[in-house]
């Protein structure tokens, strides 16, 4: 006999577009601008450092100059990987491998030879938060590497994080100029808000999981082509275009055939994406002295095309791939670069959690059969 079912009758908000999950004191989209702990992006990019803007999202405050220096020497000392690590990326396939998830793989393995691992406590989370912010841009860098025969380099520790992952990255070193822009990029990719990979990183630790299983958690979002990825789409995107002359005709055949222009719109940004405003200068400087600058004026003509006849603007991936392309970089490490990138707001969001948890358990409407009966007597296959 059916018994009565009573559906649970809570609102419905697709992809949670406007549901406010929690308190947080890390960042914030505040109309036309991005705030870091109330510093706005613009401020962060002209006048800081990643390696500052990391002690700001952790600590709620900019450091003083030891602190600042202590920071920066920790975090390039953990650019050197262990030999375990290093054993562990050798025996690991590097041909025709997605790099998101070969940095996936060995982020999580490196739990199994931390020894903080067990431990939860601030001071051992803060522990592993410098060696995974440090090894972040090591094994990015270490994979490439690899791919191409080439050995894993040692990271110099009178340059910072910028310049350390652009030298283990190419094995060149780079100028001051370009490891500065290259710093401006980690400096606006290092933390937004409630996005969908802290989002995911702050879900796994509302468990009162560990570090690593949240990073972990958060890269595997951030893989995603409508997330980080969408940034190595833009690239290609703009090389299937191939010339200016064929701009126009591409996005006509775009709205023709309702395909998605990668890089263009933002779920929060109306009134465009900071960051893509400050990217922008970085990407026609950049493609005027590489011979690239018919990249940036394909770039400007979509983005003129697109808020002209759909009203939508250019958010960070858009002329982060002009950026990186004309920085030598390949087209498949842009998504693992996020992440080198933005691991110091994952963990940010991470500590928050822990210092004001509630284990997230939203609810989902029943849209499927009710009332259906199971006669018991009836078997579900034949005896033998």
């Amino acid at each position: 006999m059916a018994t009565e079912i009573k559906e649970f009758d809570g609102a419905i908000d697709k992809g949670l577009e406007g549901v406010v999950s929690c308190t947080t004191k890390i960042s914030a989209i505040m109309d036309t601008t991005l705030l870091y702990r109330g510093y706005t992006i613009e401020d962060l990019a002209t006048y800081s450092t990643f390696e500052e803007v990391v002690f700001l999202l952790w600590n709620d405050r900019l450091p003083i100059k030891e602190e600042f220096e202590k920071l920066k020497s920790e975090l390039v000392s953990k650019m050197v990987l262990d030999s375990q690590a290093i054993a562990l990326m050798r025996v690991l396939p590097t041909k025709n491998v997605v790099p998101m998830e070969y940095l996936r793989t060995v982020v999580s393995s490196l739990s199994l030879n931390d020894p903080d691992t067990r431990s939860n406590e601030p001071d051992a989370n803060l522990r592993k938060a410098l060696r995974l912010t440090g090894q972040m841009g090591a094994i990015v860098a270490g994979f490439h590497r690899l791919r191409e025969g080439k050995e894993i380099l040692i990271p110099d520790p009178s340059q910072g994080v910028a310049w350390n992952f652009l030298w283990l990255l190419k094995g060149e070193k780079p100028s001051s100029k370009l490891a500065k822009m290259f710093d401006t990029c980690l400096i606006l990719h290092a933390d937004h808000e409630l996005n969908c990979s802290a989002f995911a990183a702050r879900v796994t630790t509302s468990s009162l999981s560990d570090l690593y299983s949240a990073v972990t958690s958060a890269i595997g979002a951030l893989k995603g082509p409508l997330h980080g990825g969408a940034n190595e789409q833009v690239m290609n995107m703009l090389l299937k275009i191939g010339s200016l002359a064929s701009t126009k005709t591409f996005i006509e055949d775009a709205f023709q055939n309702k395909a998605k222009v990668m890089g263009i719109g933002h779920r929060v940004y109306k009134n465009g994406d900071p960051r893509a405003r400050i990217l922008k200068k970085m990407s026609e400087e950049l493609t005027t002295e590489t011979n690239n600058r018919h990249f940036y004026e394909m770039s400007v003509l979509i983005d003129d095309i697109m808020q002209e006849k759909k009203g939508l603007m250019p958010n960070v991936d858009f002329y982060s791939a002009t950026v990186y392309y004309c920085m030598g970089i390949p087209i498949d490490i842009y998504t693992p670069i996020f992440a080198v990138s933005r691991v110091a707001g994952w963990i940010a969001h991470v500590l928050e959690q822990y210092t004001n948890n509630r284990i997230y358990r939203p609810r989902g409407r029943y849209a499927g059969k009710l009332n259906q009966i199971f006669a018991s007597k009836t078997p579900t296959s034949s005896p033998k």
